[in-house]
């Protein structure tokens, strides 16, 4: 099967890898990480990146390029499989199914419609024919009920458990240039408060030592590791800033406290304008499953080295690991091999 594949993050490229690990006599075209072994790609994922609105509209033009060789590419394909990234992915949805209204399009991974901008809905339905969601509730917004709970990813790829008994702090500071100014002073100062404790910074796993060093500065006061959950299982407490890395921690069991720091601007926006009153994604999943949450959030002028110190001697250690395996039960199940299923038609 040829399988047309538009996946721009690094983060849905591993969930890529996953997925293909169920699959057999699968060739991949398109958009994804040139290291997956199943195709070459028409562009890298390295080659799709952009930091913010600016380096956005620099590209437009580039990206409707791109969506257009996709779309011819696409005559070459079986089905089409779109990974999150709805910015690029929604647009190029409608693009194929005018031109190819048979053929078959998958989207897995679906955008946070239930956070902003629900109107997508109508859309995807539209223009794709299978809707895979990774959150069980994300599902009820889809009108004509295409939308189907595929799994969630990270429970296949995590293997990791908490260690109970460690006495291992970890601090993730975020991976851009702008959480890393706000978040690693105090990081650093808090680290300093609880110098009886070994801490771990932990930084992605693709940064050279070079950008470490421009985007952290000093790092001696930690220990560095590159593997988030091995780390995060190995830390008796953890404080991150918003993402992914919050999820993960929940199911791994680390207890842990999101810090953030927005451009207050952006801040205004997200809770004035668009509403949203959570930031934690674990949290966002209980609030829906059973009206409870599970970590504290410290925003913005908030985040203090107090604060964060009252976090760690305050957190309720029982209340979380109880939480977070409500969470967990709620996902209930990996998604990579369902989806391998439907893309395989079976």
């Amino acid at each position: 099967m040829k399988l047309l594949v538009s996946a721009l993050e690094p983060s849905a490229n591993l969930h890529l890898k996953e997925v293909l690990k169920h699959t057999q006599d699968i060739e991949l075209m398109g958009i994804f990480d040139k290291t997956i072994p199943e195709g070459r790609p028409l562009y890298d994922i390295s080659e799709m990146a952009i930091m913010g609105i600016v380096d956005a509209l620099k590209k437009i033009r580039w990206f409707f390029q791109v969506a257009d060789e996709m779309v011819k590419l696409a005559d070459k394909a079986d089905k089409v499989l779109l990974m999150d990234s709805s910015g690029f992915n929604l647009p190029l949805a409608k693009k194929l199914k005018a031109k190819y209204p048979n053929k078959e399009i998958i989207y897995y991974i679906l955008p946070q419609i239930w956070a902003s901008r629900p109107k997508r809905a109508k859309k995807l339905e539209r223009y794709c024919d299978k809707l895979l969601g990774i959150l069980p509730f994300e599902v009820d917004y889809y009108p004509n009920k295409k939308a189907q709970y595929a799994g969630h990813p990270l429970l296949d790829e995590i293997k990791a458990t908490h260690n109970t008994h460690s006495d291992i702090i970890a601090f993730m500071p975020g991976s851009r240039r702008s959480e890393i100014s706000r978040l690693l002073p105090l990081f650093k100062e808090v680290r300093q408060k609880l110098s009886d404790k070994k801490a771990l910074l932990i930084i992605p796993s693709s940064f050279s030592d070079e950008k470490i060093a421009d985007l952290y500065g000093d790092t001696s006061m930690f220990e560095i590791s590159r593997d988030t959950h091995s780390a995060l299982a190995q830390s008796e407490f953890a404080f991150i800033c918003s993402g992914t890395a919050t999820l993960e921690a929940a199911l791994i069991g680390t207890p842990f406290t999101l810090t953030y720091i927005a451009k207050k601007v952006d801040f205004f926006i997200g809770t004035k304008l668009l509403g949203i009153k959570q930031v934690g994604l674990a949290n966002i999943i209980l609030t829906h499953y059973n009206n409870t949450t599970l970590h504290n959030e410290i925003l913005q002028e908030e985040v203090t080295v107090d604060k964060l110190l009252k976090e760690y001697y305050n957190t309720d250690r029982k209340k979380f690991a109880t939480k977070a395996k409500e969470l967990k039960e709620y996902l209930d199940h990996g998604s990579s091999e369902n989806v391998a299923k439907i893309i395989m038609g079976e």
